[in-house]
């Protein structure tokens, strides 16, 4: 009599984890993104300020940075080299305690522009590989995934 088959993972020859080639993907497309976006001259924390910038003007810097999973401090630097720049602008005077009133500049707009050029090429690339009668079924399932976990 053989023991019994371990539940802690799948057998030998089953099918990689989804999980795990999840991740694999989301490292791989997240380093393309990154060089291209450094090309462009921003980094993807740069473009991701951006983009919630231009969506919602006026967040301040504690928002920003809950959005994006840094501290605040993380997220001040950012904002400073966006605007030094010129791709924010600081509408109100700094001040401890007081909400920074931040928006996008045309320099700003620019730039997230190029971002989201960057984001196309990456997507049209994922497209190719995994053909275009599936991006329908990604996009789907990766939202309802993420929706349930």
């Amino acid at each position: 009599m053989t023991a019994p088959e371990e539940e802690s993972g799948p057998p030998a020859g089953a099918t990689a984890s989804p999980s795990l080639l999840l991740m694999m993907l989301g490292r791989q497309l997240r380093e393309q993104t990154e060089a291209a976006l450094r090309d462009q001259g921003m980094s993807m924390r740069h473009f991701s300020a951006l983009g919630h910038l231009a969506h919602e003007p006026g967040l301040s810097y504690s928002e920003l940075a809950r959005r994006d999973g840094i501290t605040a401090q993380s997220m001040q630097s950012t904002l400073r080299q966006l605007q030094e720049i010129g791709a924010v602008e600081l509408l109100t005077e700094p001040g401890r305690g007081r909400t920074a009133d931040l928006q996008v500049t045309e320099t700003g707009q620019a730039l997230l522009e190029r971002g989201r050029a960057v984001l196309r090429a990456v997507d049209r690339r994922l497209l190719d590989a995994i053909g275009n009668e599936n991006a329908e079924l990604l996009a789907a399932t990766t939202l309802q995934a993420l929706r349930t976990l």
